[in-house]
């Protein structure tokens, strides 16, 4: 098999590309992840994809049709969509801070903003889609790119319509990628493989490296592939942005948010699967009969038996005792709640009601706000990547910078107002400590920076007549009755 290698081959020449096998062939990690792929998409669009995976368990003797007639009957108690969108929503619940620099003035920009992959989705939508498929797959691809023109100037250009714009690529798509490690010691992309588009006639590839880009067709069947297209790579780099979920020792590679999710929610579906077979055949039981016997199903069925028949052969129900449903259920609670931890949703799904302690559950959502800061990190970094190649298509330099939020404050506010509440009725004898209370309170309850501002400054105005004199006349009448 014909293998790219860097060190023989610096970039693909055209006799490879012409080469089924080498177009064809695919990284050793690809062949590897390939399946979970599959399945962590499947398990995160549920409904009828993820029947067609047909992960429910086989009974022995089964045969295809009881098998279909399962899948059908088994409902999907989707758990990989809610936590991806659990995440997306922490996230996103606060946008993120652009200081585009010099690229203020770029004529382009809004545009680009507005309608980033030339098919109307704006900037922090798409950024909000790719960051929920990089948590499906572990990490997505996005690519910026600029349609070829025959303009002279940047005027027109614009009058064309001619921008950069981002492509998502999901990492099933991408065959092949390889890495080499520039002087300086940093690792820059230098070859990728991308399958664009599947017809009834063939597969069409499109090949990057930083000299070339080739648009490759490879026949269904047999024959040789042909290079429908090739351009000069005007950047010099291939403008292709990883963006991770998780970092995992290989690059090009992420770690998904439903590796272990996805495996709890098959194994739930199949115990969901048990329950209906359960119930079905506890409320229908099976009639046994000798060959004799005539009988009708139904309420009121009339059963005809011959006259001669032993007592010993009459016929009876054949009814499961439905013993087990709690059992099954008991077993999906706690696979639900191996969710919660493995994900740290406890303190966020509240399935039933759960006695945690104040410490277990403000360290459960430590660990959240820990795991969420890490994908704002990786979002940045992606983000600024994504800029600086936009910044360079335009011939400028991306100078400005990017900031996610670091800390997404989560807590039980139910809890903590209670508390701030036990410790405004404390009675502390201050007017700042009262104060205080009340600015935390305000912070709790208001969302809108605007609005707490303007609240604050009223707190911070009022005259110590209020809340702290009376709490102070309260206790002074206290000591007065004691000492009647």
């Amino acid at each position: 098999m014909v293998q790219y290698n860097a060190s023989e081959y610096p970039y693909p020449m055209n006799s490879l590309l012409r080469d089924r096998e080498f177009v064809e062939d695919t990284h050793s990690d690809f062949e590897l992840m390939i399946s979970r792929w599959e399945f962590y998409l499947r398990s995160y669009l549920g409904g009828d994809e993820f029947k067609a995976g047909k992960y429910l368990n086989e009974y022995q003797l089964e045969l295809d049709m009881e098998y279909d007639n399962r899948i059908n009957y088994t409902p999907i108690d989707n758990h990989c969509r809610n936590i991806v969108s659990i995440y997306s929503s922490f996230l996103f619940r606060v946008p993120p801070t652009r200081d585009y620099g010099t690229l203020t003035t770029e004529p382009a920009l809004e545009g680009f903003i507005k309608d980033t992959d030339l098919d109307g989705q704006n900037f922090n939508a798409f950024m909000k889609n790719a960051q929920t498929y990089s948590s499906v797959y572990g990490n997505v691809w996005i690519f910026v790119d600029k349609p070829e023109s025959n303009a002279q100037t940047r005027a027109e250009e614009l009058n064309q319509g001619v921008r950069p714009y981002l492509n998502l690529v999901t990492p099933d798509n991408v065959y092949d990628w390889h890495y080499a490690r520039a002087s300086s010691g940093r690792y820059y992309l230098d070859y990728i493989k991308v399958r664009e588009e599947v017809t009834k006639d063939g597969t069409y590839y499109r090949v990057w490296t930083p000299e070339e880009i080739n648009y490759v067709f490879v026949p269904e069947k047999t024959g040789d592939p042909k290079i429908e297209e090739t351009k000069t790579n005007p950047l010099g780099m291939i403008p292709a942005v990883c963006l991770y979920n998780k970092r995992s020792p290989k690059r090009g590679v992420g770690i998904s948010d439903l590796t272990d999710v996805a495996l709890l929610q098959r194994s739930i579906y199949n115990e969901l699967s048990e329950m209906e077979q359960l119930i079905r055949l506890s409320n229908h039981p099976s009639l046994v009969k000798t060959q004799g016997v005539e009988a009708s199903a139904g309420a009121g069925a009339v059963v005809s038996m011959p006259d001669d028949l032993d007592s010993g052969l009459k016929p009876y129900l054949l009814q499961p005792s439905g013993a087990n449903l709690s059992e099954i259920r008991a077993s999906i609670e706690q696979k639900v709640e191996m969710i919660d931890r493995a994900t740290h949703m406890s303190g966020v799904r509240h399935t039933k009601k759960q006695v945690q302690s104040g410490i277990a559950l403000q360290t459960e959502f430590e660990n959240l706000n820990s795991t969420l800061s890490e994908k704002a990190d990786l979002l940045e970094n992606a983000e600024e990547q994504i800029w600086s190649i936009w910044a360079n298509w335009q011939n400028k330099v991306f100078d400005g910078q990017i900031d996610y939020p670091d800390s997404f404050n989560l807590r039980d506010y139910a809890a903590y107002l209670q508390f701030l509440q036990l410790a405004k009725a404390s009675g502390v004898r201050s007017s700042t400590f009262q104060k205080e209370i009340d600015k935390q309170i305000v912070k709790a309850v208001v969302d809108e920076d605007e609005i707490i501002k303007v609240i604050n400054d009223e707190i911070t105005a009022q005259t110590e007549v209020g809340v702290f004199e009376n709490a102070q006349t309260q206790a002074e009448v206290a000591e007065e009755e004691d000492a009647e």
